[in-house]
């Protein structure tokens, strides 16, 4: 289990979410009702929020300390999961643009150890032989 997904793990009851972003109830509750926060709810209907829902929960709250209003709050944790989910998509394609160069090498690796077999020469760089044997 990845950290990403340990922080996703819906863990703490509404109780002890008050105690650690010292917001009320009645807070949580209507940040819930305005689509701030969505914790899951348990099979007896009870609330559990992630590690993701408090720090949302201290970031709202740092927003309405400095004056922010709740469509502005809206407006910021909207651009936020944007730009996070931007983030998200280059780290996959990244991932993809290696698994990619990584076939590129296999292929040209396979094509220089054929021709090397009919012309008894190989043009391959040996730093690059080391990315298949470790």
């Amino acid at each position: 289990m990845t950290n990403r997904d340990r922080k996703a793990l819906p863990l703490f009851p509404i109780s002890v979410v008050t105690e650690l972003t010292e917001l009320t109830a009645r807070q949580v509750r209507y940040y819930e009702e305005k689509d701030l926060v969505m914790p899951v709810r348990s099979k007896g209907n009870r609330r559990l929020f992630s590690f993701y829902d408090v720090d949302r929960l201290l970031e709202i709250k740092e927003l309405i300390d400095q004056g922010v209003n709740l469509a502005g709050i809206k407006q910021v944790l909207k651009v936020k999961t944007e730009q996070q989910e931007k983030v998200s998509h280059k780290e996959e394609a990244q991932e993809v643009k290696e698994d990619l160069s990584e076939k590129q090498l296999h292929k040209m690796l396979r094509r220089e150890l054929m021709e090397s077999g009919y012309l008894n020469s190989s043009s391959i760089v040996k730093g690059e032989l080391s990315r298949f044997y470790h």
